[in-house]
């Protein structure tokens, strides 16, 4: 059976790594059409876009003020344009604040356990995005949790945990000492990468180079 190993830096206050992600599962929803004997084996890796963000959070449009010198409706406009180029409704003036997502990633390296790590991916930026959720309130995580079956006693354990909590800062700074500086950020076959929400014309390029690498020759 061919497979296929990805793997994806990103942070889950990102709104692109939220488009990339998407454009990622599009891609792979149609591959799986066209080759079901693939075998895809998807990990998540975590990134830090705002160290040291307070717990009470961080009010994005005054930071990407000050940062950046332009009014966030233009940033989150492109941001918004290249979504619904991949039919994912945006509205990033829903959520006000970044939160600490360590915790975040923290579940979903417990998820790695269960093969549910994507799917809290996915759920985590549906509750900061679309709902605007604190995803660093420690209950939202266990809810989460709970939702992909999940011991809640033992996701709450794990999401407070200090070890736990510096194991996921330990492996963000070696994805960092690796090169990588902002994400999203793409590996395949542990041989082809990118950065950036890339179209999914290039996606679907980069894989079938990456399949290419594993045929007979």
């Amino acid at each position: 059976m061919p497979k296929l190993s990805i793997d994806l830096v990103s942070d889950v206050v990102c709104p692109w790594c939220f488009v990339g992600t998407h454009r990622l599962d599009r891609v792979l929803a149609a591959l799986g059409k066209e080759r079901p004997d693939l075998e895809v084996s998807l990990h998540h890796h975590p990134f830090e876009l705002m160290p040291g963000t307070p717990r009470a959070g961080t009010n994005i449009p005054q930071m990407l003020q000050k940062k950046y010198g332009v009014a966030p409706e233009k940033m989150w406009a492109r941001v918004h344009a290249a979504a619904a180029e991949s039919d994912l409704a945006l509205d990033l003036e829903k959520q006000q604040l970044a939160f600490p997502t360590i915790p975040a990633h923290t579940l979903a390296r417990l998820g790695r356990e269960t093969g549910v790590e994507h799917a809290i991916v996915l759920d985590l930026y549906e509750a900061y995005f679309r709902r605007a959720e604190d995803i660093a309130d420690p209950e939202r995580l266990v809810a989460i949790a709970a939702q992909h079956g999940l011991d809640p006693e033992r996701a709450r354990a794990f999401v407070t945990d200090e070890k736990e909590l510096e194991a996921t800062r330990v492996e963000a700074r070696i994805w960092q000492q690796h090169g990588v500086t902002g994400v999203p950020f793409f590996v395949f076959a542990e041989k082809l990468a990118f950065s950036g929400a890339q179209p999914e014309d290039v996606i679907r390029k980069v894989i079938d180079r990456a399949l290419a690498l594993h045929q007979p020759s």
